[in-house]
């Protein structure tokens, strides 16, 4: 049994009641894709709070007078977002680890990976570019 699953225990009515939304508009969100409750043996459909938490945005979205098709755009964009938020988290904790790792390195005479200052220019068409110049 998934987690989502163990999590689902509300029935369809009770699901509308606290999303505050007729039964069938759960069945039509289901059907379009936008929600998908876990089902039971018997194949009732049984929902979670995350999944009432869902119903609630589409709820919020409607009433800002968004189309299904907007919605499940909407819904995909903030989806990525936080995946993406969540891959720059971790980026920057190797980028961390990665910039103290060589500051230890260079503490203890490492040699070889010190960092070097890069000579920046900046280069104008039709000029020769300063990069060539000797300092």
């Amino acid at each position: 049994m998934s987690k989502h699953q163990l999590k689902a225990v509300y029935v369809i009515s009770v699901a509308a009641e606290l999303a505050g939304m007729h039964p069938q508009t759960l069945r039509i969100y289901e059907r379009r894709g936008l929600v998908s409750p876990a089902r039971t043996q018997g194949g009732n459909r049984r929902y979670s709070d995350d999944d009432i938490e869902l119903l609630r945005r589409i709820s919020e979205l409607t009433d800002e007078g968004m189309n299904l098709e907007g919605i499940r755009r909407v819904m995909q964009l903030e989806d990525e977002n936080v995946q993406l938020r969540r891959e720059l988290e971790q980026a920057r904790e190797i980028a961390l680890h990665a910039i103290r790792e060589a500051e230890r390195a260079g503490a203890r005479g490492g040699g070889g990976g010190d960092l070097v200052p890069l000579k920046q220019a900046v280069a104008v068409f039709g000029q020769r570019p300063s990069i060539f110049d000797r300092d």
